[in-house]
């Protein structure tokens, strides 16, 4: 009997499979509503959080973008929010490089740590970041972080791990690893 259950599964999973991927973002879904064609469908799960966003047109070095936010974080909050804290960015690679000009251009305490003089110090160098100020090793700006943010390839995550691991303490609990699928 227990085979049967199995089997009704097993074909519905085959349907799901079969069926047609609707590719859904918030950009296809803001050009539906702004032409009046219905949206996608809502996701199975919902929560009674509404997010509320707000629209707002920002000069990024000359060029126009509109950018949405969050009504309930707005920037000013986020940067009082953070007012005591210096974001210790671990690596300088993709996703150093973009959280870190991002989060330093709108206005929060950002410090690189990576190699002294490797390829990453240059190229930090480069975008504006000063060694002794807001670029430093990466020992330096562990400890010189509030929040550390290891944005590492998860290739050097793993490898470098056992020597982060010990320079966080109970005031630098809060540690922001944005890839990883190997770091242990």
């Amino acid at each position: 009997m227990a085979s049967r259950p199995v089997a009704r599964a097993s074909r519905q999973i085959a349907r799901q499979l079969a069926a047609p991927v609707q590719k859904r973002t918030f950009v296809s879904a803001l050009n539906a509503a702004r032409a009046g064609v219905a949206a996608a469908p809502k996701a199975a799960v919902s929560t009674s959080f509404q997010q509320a966003r707000g629209i707002k047109t920002i000069d990024f070095a000359g060029t126009k973008e509109t950018v949405y936010e969050r009504a309930d974080w707005p920037k000013e909050k986020l940067l009082e929010y953070f007012k005591n804290d210096t974001l210790a960015l671990i690596g300088y690679g993709s996703q150093g490089h973009g959280q870190g000009l991002n989060l330093r251009d709108n206005g929060l305490n950002v410090i690189v740590g990576v190699r002294k003089n490797g390829a990453s110090w240059k190229e930090a160098e480069q975008d504006g970041w000063v060694p002794g100020k807001n670029l430093f090793d990466i020992d330096e700006a562990i400890g010189k972080g509030t929040i550390i943010m290891n944005l590492l390839s998860d290739a050097a995550q793993s490898e470098t791990w056992p020597a982060i691991k010990p320079l966080l303490s109970k005031e630098k609990v809060s540690i922001v690893i944005s890839q990883s699928s190997k770091l242990v």
